[in-house]
């Protein structure tokens, strides 16, 4: 049995620095590296096929790399892989995890992992969350999940999982549903299964491009000044608004004056809980926002719902589609 590994770099392939940047980090380590500082990996009876793709902090990472990485990870499948196991920069990680979970169309684990403290570091978390990882790829009841972030023993699905610290090694949380399962003592244990979707289409590199999205956070007396000269080149926007999904009531006619030309998607800013669709009924309210087009992200928040509506939008999907799509995931 065989795992694949990509590594992308972050801070669980970092090391330090010497000269004049010494007490800061560089990425620098490469797969076999990271797999040889992991105790207990070699007991797993998983052989790991690591394939280092780039060292890049994932704020800079694109979709298209990430895509091109699923790409990569669909071969070593059709190849005999049991799972995947892709090591990257925490910054991002729960929008490429999504990403990935909106495409990915295997039964086979696709677990996302990384680090909070990096190698340098008393107690780096690196090397347990590896192997918790390589666990979870390799377990054939983690089949058919999607795809997974596994961090401090923990397994979260990728359509729900956030970054809810800045440094915090228990930075990631799932607020609405708790992680699907733990590894304990070396066991996968899944204690909870989320409904399957159907894969969507990876489009093209060219229309990914052209498919821009923005993401518009609402604040206190807001009056949507901000949005009066809309970029044109902008073909979607995310609106994170207040609590179940509200504006300020000088905002509602400017959103809907936006809706009218380009998919605009209704979030909550804070993080957990859903959009409502018909409890209130005042200007700016969810009622209100939805008869001007715009469209209920649910229960995604602002940066998954983003996602979504780039892949949708690069895909060619018409105003039904949409529609559709953030009623299934949302």
């Amino acid at each position: 049995m065989s795992v694949a590994l990509f590594t992308l770099g972050g801070t669980i392939a970092m090391a330090g620095a010497v000269g004049a940047d010494a007490g800061t980090v560089v990425a620098r380590l490469n797969g076999a590296q990271l797999i040889a500082a992991v105790p207990g990996l070699a007991d797993l009876g998983v052989a790991l096929d690591v394939q280092d793709v780039q060292a890049v902090p994932s704020g800079n990472l694109t979709f298209t790399q990430v895509l091109d990485v699923v790409a990569a990870a669909s071969r070593a499948v059709a190849a005999g892989a049991a799972g995947v196991v892709v090591a990257q920069g925490t910054d991002t990680l729960e929008e490429t995890a999504y990403l990935v979970d909106l495409v990915w169309p295997h039964p086979e684990p696709f677990v996302l992992t990384g680090a909070m403290r990096n190698p340098t570091l008393a107690g780096p978390d690196g090397p347990a969350n590896l192997l918790a990882a390589a666990r979870v790829a390799a377990a054939e009841s983690a089949c058919g999940l999607g795809a997974l972030v596994v961090f401090g023993d923990e397994i979260h699905a990728a359509r729900r999982v956030r970054k809810t610290h800045s440094t915090s090694t228990a930075t990631f949380r799932s607020p609405d549903t708790g992680p699907l399962g733990v590894v304990v003592e070396g066991r996968v244990r899944i204690l909870a299964t989320p409904p399957a979707h159907k894969p969507l289409p990876i489009p093209e590199p060219v229309a990914l491009t052209s498919a821009r999205v923005a993401l518009y956070s609402v604040t206190l007396d807001d009056d949507g000044a901000l949005l009066a000269d809309f970029p044109t080149d902008q073909r979607g926007l995310v609106v994170a608004g207040f609590g179940v999904g509200h504006v300020p009531a000088a905002l509602a006619p400017v959103l809907g004056e936006l809706a009218a030309r380009i998919p605009v998607v209704l979030t909550s800013r804070t993080g957990a809980g859903s959009v409502l669709r018909h409890t209130y009924g005042a200007i700016g309210s969810e009622t209100d926002l939805q008869r001007r087009g715009l469209l209920n992200a649910g229960l995604l928040d602002p940066y998954k719902a983003r996602v979504l509506l780039r892949l949708l939008i690069a895909s060619g999907a018409d105003r039904g589609a949409l529609a559709a799509a953030f009623a299934e995931h949302g």
